[in-house]
């Protein structure tokens, strides 16, 4: 399978979507602008209908990206380091968490961190299919992808790749229930975890209980150190306060 390229072109295509979102709805909040109603009927400004009228992939990507958000409010996956970076940058995200936690804890494995910005094509693409499960699973932990919505979602990737191995891998990640113990599954080394922890916390909201909730349970069973896991929170924080 490819899904480096369809991730990256993913992880790059949410900055014109969420602002686009952020204007709908500072512009008719009243009347509920900018919710997923709006993006499939292309009703708000800069929704999905005229995003996916746009010339070539990144449209089409953000608007795959704009039905995984749902009705999301329009500040994750903001950062100017992983919407102008794509995949690389969230490597280079987890390379300083992880380096951070190192850094202070005497008994943390030691050594270069091997996460995808630093590793051999075969490496990254497996790297790759772990994050991006990781990241279709973030986008059901509120309970807002339905089956239409599942099968939109599916619709909107299928025009991304031509992939027919990985859009039957979509198709039955979409399909899946939400289940953390199945997602860990995915990271066979421990940078492996950090990245798809990273890549859930872009996507969900932490105020949510759900999410949140979701989120701690995600890290148990990634097995993340309690000081790995707050450098991430803290890297993910300040790459989505970035200037844009």
């Amino acid at each position: 399978m490819n899904t480096r390229g369809l991730l990256d072109q993913l992880l790059k295509s949410g900055q014109d979507l969420l602002q686009n979102k952020a204007g709908a709805r500072q512009g008719g909040a009243a009347g509920g602008a900018g919710g997923l109603g709006d993006l499939l009927s292309g009703g708000a400004a800069g929704g999905l209908g005229s995003l996916l009228s746009g010339a070539g992939g990144g449209a089409l990507a953000a608007g795959a990206m704009g039905l995984l958000l749902g009705n999301k409010s329009a500040r994750k996956l903001g950062g100017k380091a992983l919407t102008y970076g794509g995949l690389a940058a969230l490597g280079v995200i987890a390379y300083k968490a992880y380096g951070n936690w190192q850094a202070q804890q005497a008994n943390a494995p030691q050594g270069e961190p091997q996460t995808l910005d630093r590793l051999p094509a075969p490496q990254v693409e497996q790297h790759s299919q772990a994050i991006l499960k990781a990241l279709v699973a973030a986008a059901k932990a509120d309970g807002h992808v339905d089956a239409r919505e599942r099968q939109l979602i599916e619709g909107e990737l299928s025009k991304l790749t031509h992939d027919q191995e990985l859009q039957r891998w979509l198709e039955t990640e979409l399909n899946k229930p939400l289940d953390p113990v199945d997602v860990a599954r995915a990271a066979q080394t421990p940078e492996m975890a950090a990245e798809m922890y990273l890549a859930s916390l872009l996507m969900v909201d932490e105020e949510h209980f759900m999410e949140r909730a979701y989120l701690d349970e995600l890290a148990r069973q990634l097995k993340l150190e309690p000081g790995l896991k707050t450098e991430l929170e803290n890297q993910a924080r300040q790459a989505l306060q970035s200037p844009v």
